[in-house]
């Protein structure tokens, strides 16, 4: 029973919690008994480079971190970044229905708006492609372009570091890291193939979305392998569970919606010996959406629409030599260029005046790094494995606003914030000490960025800043024993103000605001620890882990720091440094296998599982963090033999509660269950057909993460529901 000191919300929240808790408790039961009689098994080593820039086993890492390969995300027909988190704990991807006017509103302009890890999203969240920073996500006033300037059909792995990665990879990196690495040669070409490939096909009901995609590669001789693969899809809508029709703010079905998508990779790679790997990779991604926007109709606004682009186009040439000298046994060398636009263009047809808005963002990057690793074998049996480097990036940030018609007080073209460079510079090092059953990993980053504004065609005085950064960590992890291990880390996170955020300026004299520059804001900083306990039984793996994470100098945009609103006494709006955060948790996930493999009719039976929980508050302000995700718990039942294989999974959300939330208008969804059902039938080993029944009962539901902001009263609360019962069917090939 609950304390008599406890108070009612402790007690609310003590029962809200037990439910799922005791789900999950039963679901990983099976582990109690099989440590017991578990015995050593010979376990494919998961092989992953975020979690220490080198190539490392994933078990050998004092962090948490999920990957995902190529195989998984075609059993659970994986098409975005969305479906991507849908079952990795407390990972969540916000996608809200695009209801919005050509220059009001900004709900889901930006569509899959971007990773939201332990409570932490946008761009507190760093998103690398082959190592290679990603463009940030951009929002002012009505303006918002998200992060999701990618195709998971070119992606061979993903992996998902939770929590702080500054010491390694610097700013942005403050919540963690989402690691997307591009199909390599190998990766198609069996030894002694000189050509071979891949096809995929897809359908998806919830959208009608349709793609293509193949993957070919080929070695012209020993030394040179060649690798080209494109993949094309069109799509409409996101279906969801509303059913007003009406062609006005009352309209609860989806806008009408057109997408097309398009995406190259091509790669060349060179092994002129052993000690040797060179490798230029091209890509280039065009991501496109043409909106009718029917909910934006009125007396006055006879027609609306709207169309967003958005491109990024990288080369990168890496390379890496076995040097096997005194000062490294491994240089690496990497060297790329990125050019990442955005543009969205909407029009109003009206009974006055008609309007235009052309917004465009752009990001041009240079990155560079130079990385070294040395082993130091010691006696005993123990050794140190010492990884140091420097990086160099380089970004230009652009925006601009143009149009017909600009409303009362504005004139066109303008800025919302000068044309600017950023510029970072950073040494980093880290040293695994391996005695024993133990590994210490500590490691430092020590990072210099710069700001620097043009003046140039900007109204308010350009600012330019520049500040250092130092990060530290440390990792211990233990092998108690060759099935259990633990691990624990601390990790310092800092994040830097960004060209939007130090210049932003807007004003309105007609309407009484603006929006003025901030040259004293502070980087975002942090300090996040984390226990875990990692088993790789004979009946099953698991992993637990326990964090919790202290932030101040939280940067909110927009924030109101004067003004009565009055042309004589303008509204001032700025860009500040608010807040202390305080955000704990825990999350298990575990793969039970029941029985030998083929005991069950010549099959295997298993079930994955999976239960995340965290809470935040802001306690300078003493206020809960909104962007926290209600608990959530994944359950499933898997047979496979070699021919096919079938799964039925469920999803359980919690609901969202009142105390959770810091409004006492918000709409706070319910509690639901999803089910899916989805099997594989392997025709030949070169030929696989996947289809799945998704939302299996019809259930109406919200999640937490698109429907923030959202006030109870709304009357058009169906809009934001999730896609009914849904069908998808895809077809992969290799050759």
């Amino acid at each position: 029973m609950p304390s008599k000191s406890m108070s009612r919300r402790d007690v609310v929240r003590t029962f809200r919690l037990k439910p799922l808790a005791w789900l999950a408790a039963c679901a990983l039961s099976p582990m109690l008994t099989t440590q017991a009689q578990a015995q050593e098994v010979a376990q494919l080593q998961t092989i992953v480079v975020s979690g220490s820039r080198v190539e490392q086993s994933a078990d050998d890492l004092p962090m948490s971190i999920d990957v995902m390969g190529t195989e998984t995300m075609e059993e659970k027909q994986v098409r975005d970044i969305r479906d991507l988190a849908r079952e990795l704990p407390n990972v969540s991807v916000q996608r809200s229905p695009a209801r919005f006017g050509m220059a009001t509103g900004s709900t889901g302009r930006d569509q899959n708006a971007g990773f939201n890890i332990r409570g932490l999203d946008g761009n507190r969240v760093l998103v690398l492609v082959d190592g290679i920073r990603q463009p940030r996500s951009y929002a002012f006033g009505a303006t918002s372009f998200g992060r999701d300037y990618l195709d998971l059909g070119l992606i061979q792995r993903v992996e998902v570091v939770r929590g702080a990665t500054s010491a390694l990879y610097g700013s942005d990196g403050m919540g963690g890291l989402v690691h997307f690495i591009t199909v390599d040669p190998d990766n198609v070409l069996d030894k002694g193939d000189d050509f071979a490939g891949r096809i995929s096909l897809g359908y998806d009901s919830a959208n009608q979305s349709k793609r293509v995609g193949t993957t070919l590669a080929g070695r012209i001789n020993d030394e040179l392998q060649w690798l080209l693969g494109a993949s094309v899809s069109r799509a409409q809508e996101l279906d969801n569970q509303g059913d007003n029709d009406s062609k006005n703010s009352t309209r609860t079905k989806p806008n009408p919606q057109e997408d097309e998508n398009y995406s190259l990779l091509g790669k060349l790679v060179w092994t002129p010996n052993a000690g040797q790997r060179h490798a230029l990779t091209l890509e280039h991604v065009d991501k496109s959406s043409d909106y009718e926007l029917l909910t934006a109709r009125t007396a006055t606004v006879l027609r609306s629409d709207a169309t967003t682009d958005m491109e990024r186009s990288r080369a990168t040439w890496d390379s890496r030599w076995q040097t096997q000298s005194a000062l490294a046994d491994e240089v690496r060398a990497v060297l790329s260029y990125q050019d990442a636009h955005s543009r969205e263009w909407a029009d109003e047809d009206r009974t006055t005046t008609d309007r235009v808005r052309d917004t465009t963002y752009d990001e041009t990057t240079w990155q560079s790094n130079l990385q070294g690793n040395k082993l130091l074998r010691m006696g005993g049996g123990s050794a140190q494995k010492i990884t140091y480097g420097v990086d160099y990036v380089v970004t230009d940030v652009v925006n601009e606003q143009d149009g017909v018609t600009p409303p009362a007080g504005e004139t066109f073209p303008l800025k919302r914030f000068p044309d600017t460079r950023e510029t970072s510079t950073a040494l980093y090092v880290q040293d695994e000490f391996i005695i024993g059953d133990f590994s210490v990993t500590p490691g430092v980053r020590f990072d210099h960025y710069s700001i620097d504004a043009s003046q140039n065609n900007f109204s308010a005085d350009a600012k330019s800043i520049s500040g250092d950064a130092t990060s530290p960590k440390l990792g211990v992890l233990w092998r108690a024993t060759d099935q259990l291990s633990l691990f624990g880390n601390y990790a310092a996170g800092f994040r830097a103000p960004n060209a939007g955020q130090i210049n932003a300026f807007f004003e309105n004299a007609a309407s009484g605001y603006k929006t003025i520059p901030n040259p004293d804001l502070k980087p975002e900083t942090s300090q996040n620890f984390e226990l875990g306990l990692r088993g790789r039984l004979d009946g099953v793996s698991f992993d637990f882990a326990a964090f919790t994470g202290r932030y101040k100098d939280f940067i909110e945009d927009t924030y109101k720091v004067g003004g009565a609103g009055t042309q004589a006494n303008p509204t001032i709006y700025q860009s500040v440094n608010i807040g202390r955060v305080e955000i704990s948790g825990f999350e298990a996930k575990a793969d039970i296998r029941w029985g030998a493999p083929g005991q069950f009719a010549g099959g295997t039976l298993s079930s994955p599982v999976s239960y995340s929980q965290a809470h935040g508050r802001d306690t300078a302000q003493d206020i809960p963090l909104d962007s926290i995700n209600p608990e959530r718990l994944t359950a499933g039942v898997r047979y496979e033999t070699p021919v096919w294989m079938v799964r039925l999974d469920a999803t359980h959300s919690a609901a969202k509660e009142k105390s959770d939330v810091d409004s006492n208008t918000q709409f706070l969804p319910d509690a639901y269950t999803v089910y899916d059902l989805s099997g594989q039938w392997r025709i030949r080993k070169d030929l696989r057909l996947t289809a799945g029944v998704y939302n299996l009962t019809d259930e109406k539901y919200w999640n937490w993460s698109d429907v923030q902001g959202l006030a109870a009263t709304s009357a058009v609360l169906d809009a934001y529901t999730q896609p009914g019962r849904s069908v998808r069917v895809s077809m992969s090939a290799d050759f």
